[in-house]
Parts: structure tokens; C-alpha cells; sequence
């Protein structure tokens, strides 16, 4: 029904820039709530940055300042733009999407996973 494809993640040195996307694609009508979430290696899955359709944003206080999240309506595409990136960035990123179908069913969906690396 819906699909979520992520890509953007990659090798990157400590202070670089990367850029996460999230690909919605299916029966959508909208997209409500958009979260991004890492997990690290024997860690909990924590939720990062997060966007309502209304605009307010929520960010974990280890990335404030230097992640922001952003939405493209046309395109049906989440972003999470990093900036001054840091090893203790280095995790599998994931796109969680809260979304209306086009058959007037609400539900949340999970992209694959894109890998982060900071390192020199």
C-alpha cells in the first residue's frame, strides 16, 4: 500500500554534511506526522527529529543546532539535513511516516534503513 525507500546515508569525516531523504510512495492522501529515528549498534532505536504538518519540530537535544528536519509536499519526501556531523552520529538511520491513505486509513510506516558513518 505505501512504500518508503531512504537513501542519502554514506561516508562522511567528523564536521561534514550529509543529507537523508525519505520516499513516500502508495496510496497516500498525507502525510501527517513525519519522525527520523538512528540505532547504533547494541542501542535502543531513539527518535532524532520529528515534524508535524503544522510545523512544529522536535529535536533530541544531542543534535539541536546541527539537524534539521524538512518536507517536500510536491515530491511526498522527508529530509533530515546533518551538519557538523560527529562519530557519535554513526548509526542506521529510519524514516517513520505517519500517514493518511487515500482510502481513509491511518497508519505508520517504517523506510529501510540508510547507513551514517563519521569517521576520519
Amino acid at each position: 500500500q505505501v512504500q518508503l525507500v531512504e537513501s542519502g546515508g554514506g561516508l562522511v569525516q567528523p564536521g561534514g554534511s550529509l543529507r537523508l531523504s525519505c520516499a513516500a510512495s502508495g496510496s497516500i492522501r498525507s502525510i501527517y506526522r513525519m519522525d527520523w529515528y538512528r540505532e547504533a549498534p547494541q542501542n535502543q532505536r531513539e527518535l532524532v527529529a520529528g515534524l508535524h504538518v503544522s510545523g512544529t519540530t522536535n529535536y533530541d537535544d544531542s543534535v539541536k543546532g546541527r539537524f534539521t528536519i524538512s518536507r517536500d509536499n510536491f515530491k511526498n519526501t522527508v529530509y533530515l539535513q546533518m551538519n557538523s556531523l560527529k562519530p557519535e552520529d554513526t548509526a542506521v538511520y529510519y524514516c517513520n511516516l505517519h500517514i493518511l491513505s487515500l482510502g481513509g486509513i491511518r497508519g505508520s510506516y517504517w523506510g529501510q534503513g540508510t547507513q551514517v558513518t563519521v569517521s576520519s
